[in-house]
């Protein structure tokens, strides 16, 4: 993914004294090719406090604002970057090409922070004021595929969601079902239970009946027995 940065060319008259004049007159001139130069050797620390000091000369300085979110973006200050070009792309003073490339660039900010659908908006911007800019045209192609992937797999995401939860469902009214047959069941077998239990306990009582009457047998048997006494002097 490409990031521009842009470079100020001057167009500078044969004469040196004319040349020194300009950029006296114009020092945010010569502070915006002094951030240039320290952005090239990879300073970028210093190359922002030079674009700093040439906003302090002149506020309105498309090249500083516009290299001030390469910078913020080189130092990984995303979204420093994004809110300085989000303020560009606003200024519709500007030239097609010049906010194609603050589109573009926009586009690459919002890209590094997986925000597809706003940067193929961007990108989308920057071919529209650009028609022949081609990287714009393949960071639109790779981030559209990019986020076609990216919803193919949240659909897929969401469909196992839906088929495990289906699934705990089913396994749910499975044991429940299974929870209500066993309770049938119990229920069927309980008057067998009763009956079996009154069965034994009418068992018992006439076990305990037929003791009885032999016991009250013997004991009308003893009654009719004469018992003879001890020894007879």
């Amino acid at each position: 993914m490409n990031y521009r940065a842009l470079t100020i060319i001057l167009t500078i008259a044969a004469s040196l004294v004319f040349g020194e004049a300009l950029s006296q007159k114009m020092p945010e001139r010569r502070l915006v090719r002094k951030g240039n130069r320290q952005y090239e050797r990879g300073d970028f620390d210093a190359s922002l406090d030079s674009y700093a000091r040439a906003l302090q000369h002149d506020p309105t300085s498309f090249e500083a604002k516009f290299n001030t979110a390469n910078g913020q973006f080189r130092k990984e200050l995303i979204d420093k970057s994004e809110q300085t070009l989000r303020k560009l792309a606003q200024d519709s003073t500007r030239t097609d090409i010049e906010r194609s490339e603050v589109a573009y660039n926009l586009g690459n900010t919002l890209f590094v922070q997986q925000r597809l659908e706003e940067a193929l908006d961007c990108f989308r911007n920057a071919m529209r004021l650009n028609p022949d800019d081609k990287e714009a045209k393949y960071n639109y192609a790779l981030t559209k595929e990019l986020l076609k992937q990216q919803q193919n797999q949240q659909q897929q995401q969401q469909q196992n969601q839906d088929q495990n939860q289906n699934q705990d469902q089913n396994q749910e009214q499975q044991e429940q079902e299974q929870e209500q047959n066993q309770d049938q069941k119990e229920q069927n077998q309980q008057p067998d239970e009763q009956q079996i239990s009154e069965q034994e306990q009418q068992a018992m009582l006439e076990a305990i009946q037929a003791q009885e009457d032999k016991t009250q047998d013997k004991l009308k048997e003893k009654k009719g027995v004469l018992i003879r006494g001890g020894k007879n002097w």
